[in-house]
């Protein structure tokens, strides 16, 4: 693979805030910048120097970027795999479309962790009613019913409490390809987001602790205030599994921990991860300068923490009672507001993210519930 400097063109397929962080950062290190979305006014494309409104299976659409682009990379795992491999065939790509596709199906990305060592939840497959006697006989009340496919931020998913219950949520999603998931009794859910370049080199980001709400991320903190083993636990299955995947770009791993500290593999995202967004401002390289790095075939940096940190999502629930209290989150040392320029608020939708920094954790939890406040987004 080429080493590509300043002054090459990249592209990101997928428009969205993820897309557009990739665009700031290679603006800012001077790449000409292309992004290829549906959506004329996606939060990259209004950045991009060479906006593409296209459907993302859009044959004439991806070699006018490929051609364009000495590098191309992804914002979302939803690309079709055949996209992907369409503009491999015309420019330099990472991630690949194997491991994309991997990313798409729980059941093959539960095999594939399971293949190199990691412990996924334990899980069956289901296609229909048939398999729900079969799938009950390995996994216990209550367990999450999952679509195989499209799941994200808890979209897809059914907590199944009752065999009944379970019947129905697979009768309601009428032959759409499931895995069935047991409940596990959590103690903590924490992420590593690592990156790896072309030529095999790994690094990784701090370890942080996770909370979701209504299976959307609500905070991510570093210091993640996990056990020293379950942190190096995580760690070292992240690495085992962005190896044996021979995968290239930036990978978010996510683990849950059971209330006996035990590690489990849910699930991994094959680009920048909400739960990275910490490192805009916490450490010295961001997940973003870091994709940018692999898909260019530059040096990996080695990230540095420069002192604590709260991500905390901010979403469009946050309008319902008028606009947020920019002025009064402002106004508060160490708060770095970051906002998507997406135009409508809707409850549930990403509007941006806020990071509290301060020297020790226990001040970044404070200050992102003073964030919280200000923002009108009590839980």
């Amino acid at each position: 693979m080429r080493t590509l400097l300043p002054g090459a063109s990249v592209g990101v397929i997928g428009g969205g805030q993820l897309g557009r962080y990739f665009v700031l950062e290679a603006r800012r290190m001077g790449y000409d910048t292309w992004v290829l979305d549906p959506d004329a006014h996606a939060p990259a494309m209004q950045i991009a120097a060479h906006p593409v409104v296209a459907a993302y299976d859009d044959a004439s659409a991806l070699q006018q970027i490929g051609e364009a682009c000495d590098a191309i990379t992804i914002e979302f795992e939803n690309i079709p795999a055949s996209s992907i491999e369409q503009l491999a065939s015309l420019s330099q790509v990472a991630p690949s479309a194997d491991a994309v596709r991997i990313a798409q199906d729980r059941r093959l990305e539960k095999t594939r962790a399971a293949e190199l060592g990691l412990q996924p939840v334990p899980w069956m497959a289901i296609s229909g009613s048939a398999d729900v006697d079969t799938a009950l006989d390995t996994i216990s009340l209550p367990a999450i019913l999952k679509t195989a496919t499209l799941g994200y931020d808890g979209k897809g998913q059914h907590v199944c409490h009752t065999e009944d219950e379970l019947r129905h949520a697979v009768n309601a999603l009428a032959g759409v390809a499931c895995v069935l998931e047991q409940r596990i009794e959590l103690a903590a859910e924490c992420s590593v987001v690592l990156a790896r370049g072309f030529d095999g080199q790994i690094r990784h980001f701090p370890v942080a602790c996770n909370v979701h709400v209504n299976g959307i991320l609500d905070t991510s903190t570093v210091p993640s205030g996990l056990d020293a083993n379950i942190e190096s636990r995580a760690v070292e299955q992240a690495y085992a599994l962005v190896a044996g995947l021979d995968y290239v770009g930036v990978l978010g791993v996510e683990f849950f921990v059971d209330t006996d500290g035990a590690l489990w593999f849910n699930e991994m995202a094959p680009r920048p991860h909400n739960s990275g967004h910490y490192t805009l401002d916490a450490t010295d390289c961001s997940q973003f300068e870091q994709q940018l790095r692999a898909v260019c075939a530059l040096p990996l940096t080695d990230p540095m923490l420069l002192g604590g940190v709260c991500m905390l999502n901010v979403l469009g629930d946050a309008w319902i009672g008028g606009e947020p209290d920019w002025k009064g989150l402002l106004g508060h040392e160490g708060t770095a507001l970051h906002l998507y320029g997406k135009s409508e608020p809707r409850a549930g939708r990403k509007m941006g993210h806020v990071n509290c920094m301060a020297p020790q954790r226990d001040a970044v939890v404070r200050a992102a519930e003073v964030a919280r406040r200000c923002i009108g987004a009590e839980r």
